[in-house]
């Protein structure tokens, strides 16, 4: 999408309207946008982490822009088209919070095996690590929230509902909407595309 031409076509505008929360005039304005940064009409991992840098500056970025990457590159090339990136930027802007969720267990691969698992995943330490390493000395953190494995063992500690070591996608999901930090982090870029 997008290598060729300088506009939308009728089928491509009918189907991101049907699937992202943005209306006509909003996807030819972003298209316009995203080709002017993206010539080629992709995005590259490189160009990427260079833009995540900019909202980020007294931060390193760079191992939480890849897995934001990941996630948007569905169709795993190593590039983001305009149709990866404006459902993506859909969803995380203007999503329902249940969509969020469902994004972020998900987030690049899910925090939890869809089974059950007994403890945090090393993924999830390390997306914990790459939050904390982005946003710097930025945030001001509770003790018992002042390390990434602080943080990694109060979620599962307050999501597993029922003690019994063990978390489920049911559990992920009441548990994050009862923590402040996570809806607000879920919320943050809600109103402003």
């Amino acid at each position: 999408m997008g290598k060729s031409h300088s506009k939308l076509s009728p089928e491509q505008l009918a189907d991101l309207q049907k699937n992202t929360y943005f209306d006509k005039r909003e996807l030819q304005q972003w298209y316009k946008g995203f080709l002017k940064d993206c010539p080629s009409g992709q995005l590259d991992k490189t160009e990427f982490s260079r833009i995540y840098k900019q909202f980020f500056p007294f931060g390193d970025p760079g191992d939480f822009a890849d897995y934001v990457f990941n996630v948007f590159d569905e169709n795993k090339n190593g590039t983001i088209d305009f149709k990866e990136f404006i459902c993506a930027l859909s969803v995380t802007s203007r999503g329902r919070l249940d969509e969020k969720l469902k994004c972020t267990y998900n987030f690049p691969t899910p925090l939890y095996d869809t089974k059950m698992v007994s403890s945090p995943t090393t993924e999830m330490l390390q997306i914990v690590t790459s939050i904390y390493k982005m946003t710097g000395q930025m945030v001001k953190l509770p003790a018992d929230e002042d390390t990434p494995e602080k943080r990694v063992n109060k979620i599962f500690r307050n999501m597993d509902r029922n003690k019994d070591a063990q978390l489920t996608y049911d559990e992920f999901v009441e548990g994050s909407k009862q923590d402040p930090t996570i809806v607000q982090a879920l919320s943050l870029y809600d109103g402003l595309v």
